[in-house]
């Protein structure tokens, strides 16, 4: 005579559907992502591709890209706020107009060098948490600098 999983009695390592904790892959986004300059140098002249990552913000897309071409986070992300400065910089006035945000040091781009996401830099929208979409374009741009 069988008996169902019903029947038989549970033991410690056995867990009830309702207790078992179903985790969800995150959301795969595909976009368009598009270099200039040195990025542009680095991906061989690559100037834009399509690029699929699993998530849905800008530092989920980072991370991805980083595993692939970990060349471009030494080319892109300050690890200090003295990288991301420049001192050719205007002083800012003392009181700033509007709101004025900065990303926090270690999610900053080094001096010169810009992430845009549909055109608008990641730092006027949410930093590294601005949330992608399907078909968005992000900008990696590092442009030459030449100087007398």
């Amino acid at each position: 005579m069988s008996t169902t999983a019903e029947e038989r009695p549970k033991t410690g390592t056995e867990e009830s559907e309702s207790e078992t904790e179903v985790v969800e892959e995150p959301p795969e986004t595909t976009v368009t992502v598009r270099c200039t300059g040195h990025v542009r140098t680095e991906l061989d002249g690559t100037y834009e591709f399509e690029y699929t990552f699993a998530g849905n913000t800008l530092r989920e897309f980072l991370e991805d890209l980083f595993e692939d071409y970990p060349e471009l986070q030494d080319l892109l992300i300050a690890e200090t706020e003295a990288d991301a400065t420049h001192s050719g910089w205007a002083p800012p006035p003392e009181e700033l107009p509007g709101t004025w945000t900065k990303n926090p040091e270690g999610e900053q781009t080094i001096a010169y060098a810009r992430i845009l996401v549909n055109g608008r830099f990641n730092e006027n929208e949410r930093g590294f948490d601005t949330e992608l979409e399907e078909g968005d374009r992000v900008a990696l741009v590092y442009p030459f600098m030449f100087c007398c």
